[in-house]
């Protein structure tokens, strides 16, 4: 999976088509993800204790990452990733459109 947590991508399908968010969390092995402000969901939680009250809680539900490009700031556009070896050895994400560094 080429995305990681911190990043700014944005969804390429599904209700939330055009959203761009910073991802909150990674699921690799299920290959999932966690966008900020896309994919809400709710949820009905029961009370816990006497005389509290029920509630419906709001959370991002984790999406599949094929579903999400990455953004790129000087395209201003979703991008696909390349990689390239720095002189240093060090591998590098680059924007296939821009070849600048993501």
């Amino acid at each position: 999976m080429n995305i990681k947590k911190n990043d700014i991508v944005q969804v390429t399908s599904g209700k939330d088509k055009g959203k761009k968010g910073k991802v909150l969390q990674v699921f690799p092995d299920l290959n999932k993800l966690v966008v900020e402000g896309a994919n809400m969901t709710a949820k009905n939680v029961r009370p816990k204790k006497m005389g509290e009250k029920g509630q419906v809680v709001r959370y991002n539900a984790p999406m599949n990452a094929s579903n999400v490009l990455l953004f790129c700031n000087k395209c201003n556009k979703a991008v696909r990733v390349g990689y390239m070896v720095n002189n240093e050895g060090k591998k590098m994400r680059i924007c296939r459109k821009c070849k600048s560094t993501i």
